[in-house]
């Protein structure tokens, strides 16, 4: 089976995929013809999850990195041993409900999960929107790294990072479906930190003081984070297989046939890695904050499309 790359920044305000694992079920559809290398944020839906075993679940560093030849991607045929870190700063109560997941998971699904750790001190994460783009500051990035090291010295392949984002991000645009993911930005940036210091694939899952279900009827987009109080699920079932990271074996991006973005987000570095190898670059119509286009970046190598479908059936029969 043939390998493309599909990507969809996080917090970049994307009309489709900007929200809770809304663009998952065209990722699905891709994953059905071809094996896809694929970012948390395209497939994330809170207690939902549209990974299945044609993905290769790759956080946002580890994506970019080998788009640009840096790293390759080792698959796995037994799950990974799964560490989950937890920010000291989570009260107990938004804990409970955590390990009942974990719990939940062990025994309905069978995920090997090693037991939590925490870190010593408050990780202290600050979101924000800055020129329209998510964003955000953790001010304790050590005490991550260092509760990190602990997993993976007790044996972890991968990890999953639970930090406390006291309350909830009520940005009504974005519980409309029109607006930014306003924690996505910091979220990748904690991801980023423990993937590139360690070279273990990781995902980050936040945490809110609030664990009430919304009692009320929501925007389809964002459904999926309002029927539960955790977003670990997600994160926790796209770990089980992710694969592991390498600089000598495993998946070269030479194997890559596509990569697939939307239009307007061409800035990145996985799309100039992908040019860069001569890989075809399939630009999606799908507006965001972004406006880096194929008119600013004059290549052959870069297709354009109108919609996911349109995409999907050229690259089926090519």
């Amino acid at each position: 089976m043939k390998y493309i790359a599909f990507s969809l920044p996080t917090g970049i305000g994307a009309q489709i995929g900007g929200f809770a694992g809304d663009i998952g079920h065209i990722v699905r559809e891709f994953s059905r013809y071809f094996k896809v290398v694929v970012n948390p944020n395209a497939v994330n839906g809170g207690i939902l999850s549209a990974i299945n075993p044609n993905m290769l679940y790759v956080e946002g560093y580890v994506f970019d990195e080998f788009l640009c030849a840096n790293l390759k991607l080792k698959e796995v045929n037994d799950q990974n041993k799964i560490g989950v870190l937890f920010d000291i700063a989570i009260p107990q109560s938004v804990i409970s409900v955590h390990i009942n997941t974990i719990n939940a998971l062990r025994v309905v699904q069978g995920l090997n999960i090693l037991e939590p750790q925490y870190t010593k001190m408050p990780v202290g994460v600050e979101f924000s929107i800055n020129n329209n783009i998510s964003s955000g500051t953790i001010s304790n990035p050590d005490t991550l790294l260092e509760g990190a090291n602990k997993l993976v010295d007790m044996g972890a392949q991968a990890l999953a990072l639970v930090c406390y984002f006291g309350e909830d991000a009520d940005d009504e645009n974005y519980s409309n479906g029109t607006g930014i993911d306003p924690i996505g930005g910091v979220e990748a940036i904690i991801s980023h930190l423990i993937s590139k210091e360690l070279m273990v694939p990781s995902a980050h899952s936040p945490a809110f003081c609030d664990i009430e279900i919304s009692k009320k009827l929501e925007n389809p987009k964002v459904a999926s984070e309002c029927i539960s109080s955790t977003y670990l699920p997600c994160v926790l079932q796209g770990l089980q297989y992710s694969p592991l990271i390498s600089k000598t074996d495993g998946i070269d991006v030479c194997e890559i046939e596509y990569l697939v973005v939307p239009n307007g987000a061409l800035g990145s570095k996985a799309v100039l890695g992908a040019l860069e190898k001569n890989i075809k670059v399939c630009a999606v119509n799908n507006p965001s904050k972004l406006d880096v286009g194929c008119s600013k970046l004059k290549s052959n190598d870069i297709l354009t499309f109108d919609t996911y479908e349109k995409c999907l059936e050229y690259i089926k029969k090519v």
